[in-house]
């Protein structure tokens, strides 16, 4: 097949070209070049941006085009528009945050999407022409905007796209380092502190398993719209973290500190302490319950979690030893926190 990738450059982008080459299939990126460059002979670099250098795609043929970085629906809208006659199938990276209500468990495509309200519809629109996103405003507006996305997809070309919904995406290559962090400060050693609850369920996807299901949907010219992410109410953070010590042969002791101490001390959940979302957070109480059966049944097929482990441990030792984690308490805040917290508990 002949894939145009709008992006592809970072992490889920990187691993979906990778299996793309793997499958034998043409590769074509289109993006601004911003990010590493991936050394392939195979694929072919077009420097664009999606914003205002569509023209650049004109007068080409692609069996189906990835869309790994729709984050503005006017966007997304003139991209859809600008290929739907050079394309057969469209695929939308989207986000479970699309969805307007996940504070309760099983969440599956059925349920209602995020709306944005008229004020948060103009500041989004005037992102949108602007082209430009501050953090703020993105993280306030990120699943509304998700949700237009798709909908600008779906009216460009109906019955011929695809529409992807993950959780959290874990795995080698990751910028966040939310789950990095995690399998690096077990590695270091020493006592470690562990948040909230041991037996607190997390549900995650390795990269590279979305990557291939991705591409294999993309093959059978797949439609609808589908959660990716693991299977729910198997991995607790205790199981995660005692696999990372496992798979590292490391001599990390856990301490267990309570949700209301680290809100107390003015933690951040997710940043300061990935994968941390404290019960008070009820709003959030099915992130990590979302209904994925629907691509499980599909043929989606997850690795177990100490796969991954092993595979972030060397990828981190390569790639960016001497890199700080770009999430996740540094080691003298986490000492701080775990001597106030013994004092306490004497």
């Amino acid at each position: 097949m002949r894939l145009l990738i709008i992006g592809g450059t970072r992490f889920l982008g990187r691993h979906l070209v990778e299996v793309a080459i793997a499958h034998q299939h043409e590769v074509t990126l289109f993006n601004r070049g911003h990010h590493s460059s991936m050394a392939c002979p195979n694929v072919e670099m077009i420097r664009g941006d999606r914003h205002a250098d569509l023209d650049l795609l004109q007068g080409r043929q692609w069996d189906a085009v990835i869309d790994t970085c729709g984050y503005l629906p006017r966007a997304v809208k003139a991209s859809a528009e600008a290929l739907a006659d050079a394309i057969d199938h469209y695929m939308l990276i989207s986000s479970m945050s699309a969805y307007a209500d996940l504070s309760v468990a099983g969440v599956d495509e059925t349920a209602p999407l995020e709306r944005l309200t008229a004020a948060q519809l103009q500041t989004a629109n005037a992102i949108d022409t602007s082209g430009q996103v501050s953090a703020i405003t993105y993280g306030e507006l990120y699943g509304g905007l998700k949700a237009l996305c798709e909908q600008a997809v779906e009216d460009a070309m109906p019955g011929r796209s695809i529409i992807l919904r993950p959780g959290l995406i874990v795995g080698a290559g990751d910028y966040s380092d939310r789950f990095t962090y995690w399998v690096v400060r077990i590695a270091r050693g020493g006592e470690v502190l562990a948040p909230g609850k041991p037996q607190r369920y997390l549900q995650l996807i390795d990269v590279r398993d979305l990557a291939a299901w991705a591409i294999t949907c993309v093959e059978a010219r797949t439609t609808g719209v589908f959660n990716v992410s693991g299977m729910p109410g198997q991995l607790t953070m205790t199981s995660l973290l005692e696999q990372c010590r496992a798979v590292s042969h490391s001599d990390a002791r856990l301490t267990w500190v309570t949700d209301e101490f680290l809100l107390q001390k003015q933690i951040a959940p997710w940043s300061e302490i990935p994968l941390w979302i404290p019960e008070a957070m009820r709003e959030l109480k099915g992130f990590m319950f979302l209904d994925c059966s629907k691509a499980l049944t599909a043929g989606l097929q997850l690795r177990p979690v100490s796969q991954t482990i092993q595979d972030v441990l060397s990828w981190d030792k390569t790639h960016h030893p001497q890199e700080n984690l770009k999430a996740g308490l540094d080691f003298d805040r986490e000492r701080h926190l775990l001597d106030e917290w013994h004092v306490i508990q004497k």
